[in-house]
């Protein structure tokens, strides 16, 4: 496998892209859950996560809630991810491509294409992000994914699944352009072949993602009280109401809560996720070439030999004490003594029926040797 036969640009199959989205989606979010939990308690309103650290928080919520309270949750986030960031990567990748063929202005190609992704990527995990996110919240009153998802439904109905879905949109559309367009120009500085490059891939991820998550944190502290609803400030009902209480109880500063623990998560989160997602893109775009090709290395080697290497290819095997018959409906090669052979073509011969007919581009000679074995053949 070579890793100069894979462009990075977009010829890989829609089944390729999803796949190995999903993949990336899952893996990103169980390596990094416990941190975006850490980001989830640091950026709530409460008076118990006022001057918290990462560490502080962390450390609190081991001792006072148990060593598995950091990735409470999770199951929300791997129900959710998988399906999310295939139609994710799926969509960007297609977008990508068809407007490729309209406009030669790359950046407008790239912004367009991760507004379509995100619009699909956010209607898919939003509901799973409410579920993580109340899971997260200190004093948490649920005690499984189950749980949580009946009870929000139940006392609040579907809506509340959809509460914040306006404001992501709004925080991830100028987080997914910044996302797409930093990877880009990362790749295009860095990769201007578009071949798989891991270190670049990695360097250009963690890049996007630092950069994303540090320009759109206030409209994350925003989601984050619409999704979890804290009871010390009542209920919230839409974002111009989210942002007045951030404001009233924790001024300008509010609003850039939890920007560290935010980096922190999509600087090496967002590097996972491309690295994997083009990783298993390779692999899998490699593989299918490689099973495409597989019948034309099965024919045989003599058929080859004569049709697409032609004289070259004989000038190889001089080094055998004679030259050979090859034929592909037999399992093993005859050896012809001799000399005098000359290359010819044989006619059409019918073997099995599954094999139909073939015409085998051969070697003959004047001797009895050869004209028995062509006796033989013909019968």
């Amino acid at each position: 496998m070579n890793f100069d036969d894979y462009e990075q640009l977009p010829t890989t199959s829609v089944f390729t892209n999803m796949t190995a989205g999903a993949i990336a989606g899952v893996l990103e979010h169980c390596i990094m859950y416990p941190l975006d939990s850490v980001k989830t308690r640091m950026q709530s309103l409460s008076p118990v996560t006022k001057g918290s650290t990462i560490m502080s928080t962390m450390t609190t919520m081991i001792q006072k809630e148990g060593i598995f309270r950091p990735v409470r949750g999770m199951g929300a986030v791997v129900a959710g991810a998988g399906p999310a960031h295939a139609f994710y990567f799926a969509s960007y990748e297609y977008c990508k491509t068809s407007l490729s063929r309209v406009t030669p202005h790359n950046q407008l190609n790239y912004i367009t294409s991760a507004v379509v992704a995100t619009l699909i990527h956010d209607a898919i995990s939003n509901p799973t992000e409410v579920i993580k996110q109340r899971l997260q919240m200190y004093n948490s009153p649920y005690n499984s994914v189950i749980q949580c998802m009946k009870s929000v439904y139940q006392a609040e109905g579907m809506k509340a699944f959809y509460r914040s879905y306006l404001t992501q949109l709004v925080m991830n559309l100028p987080y997914q352009a910044i996302h797409f367009s930093t990877y880009e120009f990362f790749q295009n500085v860095l990769n201007k072949e578009h071949r798989y490059n891991p270190p670049v891939h990695v360097v250009a991820g963690g890049a996007a993602g630092a950069a994303a998550a540090a320009l759109t944190t206030p409209l994350d502290v925003v989601k984050t009280l619409l999704n979890t609803q804290e009871t010390s400030v009542g209920t919230t009902k839409g974002m111009a109401d989210a942002v007045r209480k951030i404001y009233e109880r924790a001024g300008t500063p509010g609003f850039f809560k939890g920007l560290m623990p935010r980096v922190l998560y999509s600087m090496p989160a967002t590097a996972i996720c491309w690295s994997t997602y083009e990783f298993f893109k390779f692999i899998i775009s490699n593989q299918g070439r490689e099973f495409n090709s597989a019948p034309a290395g099965a024919v045989g080697s003599g058929r080859s030999k004569a049709g697409a290497e032609g004289a070259s290819t004989m000038k190889s095997s001089d080094h055998h004490t004679g030259h050979r018959y090859v034929l592909p409906v037999v399992s093993s090669d005859v050896e012809i003594g001799g000399s005098g052979l000359k290359p010819r073509e044989l006619p059409a011969m019918s073997g099995a029926g599954m094999y139909g007919a073939l015409n085998l581009n051969t070697l003959h000679s004047d001797s009895s040797t050869t004209r028995q074995f062509d006796q033989r053949c013909n019968t």
